[in-house]
């Protein structure tokens, strides 16, 4: 007994061999972050400058700090009808994703039926699909349709695709949650559908928020089937008008920089604010 505690209490028996991993991945961690960040910020620091700063030292501080791009851009109103927009859009993307992908996981997730797998495969396979193969026979669809120049013609092809990734995160969690929880909503005269809403949507909210969040910053930033569909310039969105600062004011370099920053920060800020949901969602549908 004296030589277990010995071997207990000595600093020796303590000690752990060094792993070199953890170090390694601490440094590829920041420089990723740094990568991914220092464009960022140099985009908002930018903004604080003058375009004779920036072209004569394009790495340095502001010096002094100028608020003038920003107050500039804030008091346009072109700027705030695309913001309006961008919202319009983001949040319609959103609403359709949430609501149809529920719907869809749902029944692939607690339904029994011939060729339920193959459906589902068919919805993964659609994560290998790159939209802009999909951009030229889209938009002779949505002409045909009389959509062009409408926030629809935005929002319905965002939704269908974005439906594959969100059918896939939620439905390990649809799937996870115990039949005898169903059994026994059923026994006290739950339906199927006041199941869904009363057990298994609560209980999938960090799936819910994963895709909600993931659908509105990707249609926020989304530039390409906007710019085909939207030649209404009253319905442009913020990366449009983006684009639009920038042929117009040329060289304001400065300008520029403090459109684009305000153009990405709410999207930004409310993918910081939603980091810990996105990363518990997916980790969630990983162990499905």
């Amino acid at each position: 007994m004296i030589v277990a505690a010995n071997a207990v209490l000595s600093p020796t028996a303590k000690r752990r061999p060094i792993s070199w991993g953890n170090p390694l991945t601490y440094a590829l961690a920041l420089a990723v972050a740094a990568v991914s960040i220092t464009p960022v910020v140099y985009v908002i620091v930018g903004g604080f400058r003058t375009t004779p700063q920036i072209v004569a030292d394009p790495a340095g501080l502001p010096d002094p700090w100028v608020w003038d791009n920003y107050s500039r851009v804030l008091t346009q109103s072109d700027f705030w009808r695309q913001v309006f927009n961008s919202a319009v859009v983001s949040l319609g993307t959103t609403i359709g994703v949430v609501v149809l992908g529920v719907c869809a996981a749902f029944v692939l997730a607690r339904y029994t039926f011939r060729g339920r797998e193959v459906l589902y495969t068919f919805f993964t396979l659609g994560l290998l699909f790159p939209a802009g193969a999909a951009i030229l026979p889209l938009y002779l669809m949505l002409r045909d349709l009389n959509l062009i120049n409408s926030y629809y013609a935005v929002i319905l092809p965002q939704v269908a695709f974005a439906l594959p990734l969100t059918i896939v995160i939620l439905r390990p969690f649809l799937t996870a949650i115990p039949r005898e929880l169903e059994d026994a909503a059923a026994i006290d005269g739950t339906g199927r559908l006041g199941f869904l809403w009363r057990i298994l949507l609560p209980l999938s909210r960090p799936a819910l928020v994963t895709v909600g969040i993931l659908a509105f910053v990707t249609s926020w930033n989304a530039f390409l089937l906007p710019l085909l569909v939207l030649g209404d310039a009253s319905l442009h969105t913020l990366p449009l008008g983006v684009q639009n600062f920038s042929s117009q004011y040329t060289s304001d370099t400065a300008g520029i920089l403090a459109f684009t920053s305000l153009a990405m920060l709410p999207a930004l800020i409310f993918f910081t604010f939603a980091e810990k949901q996105i990363v518990g969602g997916l980790q969630g549908a990983v162990k499905g």
